[in-house]
């Protein structure tokens, strides 16, 4: 086991930038891709794609039944379907090939063109090949409605909010740029039978809203839309201003992709300076290494680094590294002092301080990376100790305020929990608010215990405990958000709560019943393993095949249990040994694990990641903390 601590910890300084930082690939399914081409399309400069890599992409990532995935392993996904035959159309490739010829025919067996996504189809209508009659209304006035008043585009989640704005301008004008793309074939009823309109409503809620949106669709074709306008120089404005200087839009592909739509509907120039640094920040995202070509969702060197430093340090570097240093170094250089991005909205009180996802993103720090980073810090002996410390101090300070009414903590913004919302035509995708949730507030409470926070008073601390032990379910787990899924979600409980500060009976059974849970579903391999299938059936939960990241979690979540609770430690001695004994088995002779699998959740249901560094570090922090445990003498072996 040493030998293979040894390893994974010079893996992963193999990884490390000169400049300090950990950025390992963040993969996810092809339509980011497709997407990007079509930009391209749309700005009439598809001659600087490179179309044999980009079409070598998509025909390796195209699976036996024809069809393309969500995530891997998941048996294909209808909209990434109908996305990857697009793109490979405008590439250039034959309907009767025989990669199109098995795409079609996954397609159509599962209802064609008009039962994909919304935003498929507005891809889709940019060339002709689908009825923009066929999309929701997104009227201009609705960046008009007051920011703190019942409703306005601050009650949208930040991704949704970044995406959504400048779409209202390209909603406005619905384009279609050509050459037109004929993709007739892929209606089931036959494009001349085709019904463009909103998905008939399940219920009255949805009736409701169709009801709506055929009145918002009147108006404007009435030409009644109050404060258009108004709401269009708003919109423009407010996608302008939230550019970062990198060419960035919200850090994410949908929202600079979306930007870039909508200024191209309004009749941006090739040449302005605002496209020209989106175009370069879209590039950034491409891996273009070894001839390949494909897209980024998004990056993540300040996630990446700040788990990397607290591997290391759980593996026992010393905390006076120059290498930990150096990234300990590069994360205070990333943290946010200046700038009162979108939560300042609703929280009026608070003082910048958190760290963002990527390299730049200044406008949308979030929670999870902050309590991330801080913990990094904290395990490091910097040569400027008050720096340090004030960066935490301004970190918490900035956390404790975007605390919750409830108690919890969302991704990036307070209260953001109007469900209804994704109720709306338009938020097919179900993401349309970010409310708190377990595995966020479980990281935040980790960073109070292991920080010891003073910004952190016991109202505080009990309100946000309150609500970790009001979110485990009745066998004893948590939902994983933001990771793939009970694993991880109960893992992170049990990370916050098994360090905590001790006297809470109601903490103790929690934890004992998590920990019993991790233990029911390890895998006969001695690994853990969850699907994603488990976000669409809740029976599923932690079944799956055994991966290193989730092994990881269960391995953390049971050696936190028995941190707490050392006198049961024989109760779960075996479970740990066996799933180190799976790590150790698969790991590779470079020091790393491989993990095909997707493990990292966007959208539940809807949008998955694999986490290219998740493979690596977790593992580290999981065999790291155990040999801790071992050397201990209250360890699970003694």
């Amino acid at each position: 086991m040493d030998a293979a601590i040894a390893r994974a910890v010079d893996a992963l300084f193999r990884q490390q930038d000169p400049a300090g930082f950990w950025w390992a690939e963040l993969q996810s399914n092809v339509t980011i891709t497709a997407e990007v081409l079509l930009l391209r399309h749309v700005w009439g400069t598809f001659e600087r794609v490179p179309r044999a890599a980009a079409e070598r992409y998509f025909r390796e990532e195209q699976r036996e039944h024809g069809g393309w995935e969500l995530a891997y392993g998941d048996g294909g996904d209808l909209s990434v379907s109908v996305e990857a035959y697009m793109a490979l159309r405008m590439l250039g490739v034959a309907r009767d090939d025989p990669a199109l010829r098995r795409a079609r025919e996954f397609i159509l067996a599962r209802g064609g063109i008009t039962r994909s996504r919304i935003f498929t189809k507005m891809h889709l209508a940019l060339v002709g090949a689908y009825e923009w009659a066929g999309l929701p209304a997104l009227p201009p006035w609705l960046m008009v409605l007051p920011e703190r008043g019942p409703l306005s585009i601050y009650d949208l989640s930040s991704w949704a909010r970044g995406s959504t704005v400048p779409l209202i301008l390209l909603f406005d004008r619905k384009p279609v740029y050509g050459p037109v793309l004929d993709l007739d074939e892929l209606y089931a009823e036959g494009r001349e039978h085709a019904r463009f309109a909103l998905p008939r409503g399940n219920d009255a809620v949805e009736h409701f809203f169709n009801g709506a949106d055929t009145v918002l669709k009147w108006a404007e074709r009435a030409g009644l839309v109050p404060f258009r306008r108004r709401g269009l120089e708003l919109a423009e404005r407010w996608t302008v201003e939230r550019q970062e200087h990198t060419g960035d839009w919200g850090g994410i592909i949908p929202a600079m992709l979306n930007a870039l739509l909508g200024l191209r509907a309004i009749g941006y120039d090739a040449a302005d300076p605002v496209v020209v640094r989106g175009f370069a920040a879209v590039d950034g995202f491409t891996i273009t290494a070894g001839g390949a070509y494909r897209v980024q969702p998004c990056i993540s060197p300040v996630w990446d680094t700040g788990l990397a430093v607290r591997a290391l340090a759980d593996a026992g570097v010393r905390r006076d590294d120059p290498r930990m240093v150096s990234a300990a170094s590069w994360l205070l250089d990333r943290q946010i002092v200046a700038r009162y991005g979108d939560w300042s909205v609703k929280n009026r009180g608070g003082k910048p301080g958190g760290w963002a996802f990527e390299f730049e993103n200044a406008w949308y720090p979030d929670v999870d990376d902050t309590a991330v980073v801080a913990m990094a810090l904290a395990a490091v002996d910097h040569p400027q100790p008050q720096r340090v410390r004030a960066a935490i101090a301004r970190a918490a300070q900035w956390v404790a305020t975007m605390q919750c009414t409830t108690g919890g903590w969302g991704a990036f913004d307070v209260d953001n929990d109007q469900d209804w919302l994704n109720r709306i035509p338009y938020g097919d995708l179900k993401a349309m608010i970010d409310p708190n949730t377990a595995d966020v507030t479980a990281r935040v409470l980790e960073m109070i215990v292991r920080c010891e926070l003073p910004a952190f008073d016991e109202a505080r601390f009990q309100r946000a405990l309150t609500f970790l032990l009001n979110e485990q379910e009745r066998d004893g787990a948590w939902f994983g958000r933001w990771g793939v899924n009970y694993v991880y979600g109960t893992s992170g409980a049990l990370a916050a709560l098994g360090p905590t500060r001790a006297g809470y009976r109601a903490i103790d059974e929690a934890v004992v019943r998590g920990a019993v849970w991790l233990k029911s579903v390890q895998q006969p391999d001695g690994g853990w393993g969850e699907s994603t299938a488990s976000y669409r059936d809740p029976a599923l939960r932690g079944i799956g095949p055994a991966t290193a990241s989730q092994t990881a979690w269960g391995l953390i979540g049971l050696l936190a249990c028995i941190e707490r609770l050392p006198q049961i430690a024989d109760t779960f001695a075996p479970a740990i040994e066996r799933g180190v004994d799976y790590l150790l088995r698969t790991q590779r002779a470079d020091g790393t694990w491989n993990e095909p699998e997707f493990t990292g959740t966007g959208f539940p249901n809807h949008f998955y990641l694999n986490y290219h560094s998740y493979r690596q570090h977790f593992p580290l922090t999981a065999l790291g903390r155990y040999a801790a445990s071992r050397a201990s003498p209250k360890s699970p072996s003694s």
